[in-house]
């Protein structure tokens, strides 16, 4: 095929109706995985034949030259495990099995890059039907991957990051359709680019998400340092997940997206921290730690909180059926002394709830960690339609002031979601920097202003939106109302004269 002028709507168009060979025999939640999986195998499939072919095309008579530089390239794609060897295949029977096979040969293949990313995506599994109706629904899926719309080869699609944006495209719109349990995996972009810039990554910093999801809130920060200081790649990232699945589809994000310094551990990170630091007994520290943690998780791991050896909840114990300052917690322990800073998505009741919750805000307040809180309108967050704030916290501060934003009311109306735009965004962020009052909307509060409010953090206690009603004129209401009167009269006298001509008289 030529090489044309790609779109990235047609890209993600493909690949979205991609999905019409699951719908129907399998749910959205089961079939994200084989359309995510084949997205990121029809891909490596495609740089791999593109990076043979000009390799032919220059040594074409040195088979052993353009194996042994096939083998230094950023990934290595085994005999018989591609994409196109699956697709001559896909009229035989065991399409289910020889995906498997292929996705285990490329794991082992690639060691630690994709070491077990495929281990919970099985394609030869009983929920695709009996045998004869999943080999003929996976081969209508290779033959989607095999459009020549879905050609995914470099030569074509350049320095454009359409594998990437494709992949973002679909874990949205999967999100949009998965209910209460989006948040697990997928944070709004426009969320995603406002905690990057407010957290300001630079050149040479270590950033962690411990509830990482996708990982598109990495992604966004690594994003960040690269604009900001031409190219650079100087900056590393970390994430936790506790969803297997999930984490695998981290994996397969940073893969696409070519970044390369990065450690995604699978566990839970309250239970289970695995971003340990050399000795293995304490954890590491960062920069920046950002997340969007799931919304007041109900059995984070209160039973083991108190025996916690990181020392992680020493302010208190939050309660059994609210996780949020658990995740508050354990972020605050892993900042670095002098550099660290915190950006966290919370649910408002995080900002007033009172109990052991509101112990640990008190003490986060006088260790004056807290930054700022800004309020963020309803309806942003996929599942969910209550609204979120987001908390900065930072180790060195230059004051002892918390900084309030409403931005409650900066949104554009979507269809089912309400969205941040490039305006409501750049908002904040001004406001933000400036760190001064603005007349219903920022407000810096002393700490001993928020501790006259007995140290809760309710946004309309700082920022006061109230508009007063215009004062009512009742001389001019009742002047207008006795003007609609002597109208109303005249109507009557008129509409009794046309009844009368036509005969309906009294």
């Amino acid at each position: 095929m030529p090489n044309t002028q790609i779109n990235q709507d047609d890209i993600n168009k493909a690949v979205w109706g991609a999905c019409d060979t699951f719908r129907g025999t399998i749910s959205p939640d089961i079939y994200k995985d084989f359309i995510l999986t084949m997205l990121f195998l029809k891909y490596i499939s495609d740089v791999y034949k593109d990076e043979y072919n000009q390799l032919v095309e220059q040594y074409g008579d040195q088979p052993e030259l353009i194996n042994a530089m096939m083998a230094k390239q950023r990934f290595v794609l085994p005999k018989e495990a591609s994409f196109w060897d699956l697709y001559e295949k896909r009229h035989e029977a065991g399409n289910g099995q020889r995906i498997d096979m292929a996705l285990h040969a490329i794991e082992e293949a690639n060691g630690t890059k994709l070491k077990n990313v495929f281990q919970d995506i099985s394609f030869n599994t009983s929920n695709l039907g009996a045998e004869k109706q999943k080999n003929e629904i996976l081969r209508h899926l290779l033959e989607d991957f095999a459009k020549d719309i879905l050609n995914l080869r470099p030569s074509r699609v350049g320095t454009l990051d359409i594998i990437g944006n494709a992949y973002e495209y679909l874990i949205k719109h999967f999100a949009a359709g998965s209910g209460r349990t989006a948040g697990e995996f997928y944070t709004p972009p426009e969320v995603s680019d406002l905690l990057a810039t407010l957290l300001d990554p630079q050149e040479g910093d270590e950033i962690c998400d411990p509830a990482c999801g996708s990982g598109s809130l990495l992604m966004k920060c690594g994003r960040r340092v690269r604009e900001n200081f031409n190219g650079s790649k100087k900056y590393a990232l970390f994430g936790q997940e506790s969803i297997g699945s999930t984490w695998s589809l981290a994996k397969m994000n940073m893969f696409l997206h070519g970044e390369d310094n990065h450690r995604i551990e699978w566990g839970d990170t309250i239970r289970n921290p695995l971003l340990k630091d050399a000795s293995g007994n304490g954890l590491l520290h960062f920069d920046i730690v950002t997340a969007n943690p799931p919304f007041s998780l109900d059995k984070w791991g209160h039973d083991g909180a108190a025996d916690d050896i990181y020392g992680r909840f020493r302010r208190g114990t939050p309660p059994k059926t609210k996780g949020d300052y658990a995740f508050i917690s354990h972020m605050i322990e892993t900042l670095k002394p002098k550099t660290g800073r915190m950006g966290v998505v919370v649910p408002h009741g995080v900002l007033f709830r009172g109990a052991s919750e509101g112990k640990i805000r008190k003490q986060l307040i006088e260790e004056n960690l807290l930054d700022t809180v800004i309020g963020l309108p309803e309806k942003l967050f996929f599942g969910t339609g209550i609204p979120a704030a987001i908390l900065i916290f930072k180790k060195q501060k230059a004051d002892n002031t918390v900084f309030f934003i409403d931005a409650s009311n900066e949104f554009k109306l979507g269809k089912n979601q309400n969205i941040l735009n490039s305006k409501n965004i750049d908002k904040v962020i001004a406001t933000y920097k400036a760190r001064e009052n603005v007349d219903k909307y920022a407000y810096l509060a002393s700490l001993e202003e928020i501790a006259d409010n007995d140290f809760n953090l309710n946004i309309p206690r700082y920022v006061d939106t109230f508009e007063e009603e215009e004062e009512l004129d009742l001389m001019a209401i009742r002047a207008e109302r006795l003007d609609l009167q002597k109208q109303l009269a005249e109507l009557e006298i008129e509409m009794a004269g046309y009844l009368e001509e036509l005969g309906y008289g009294a």
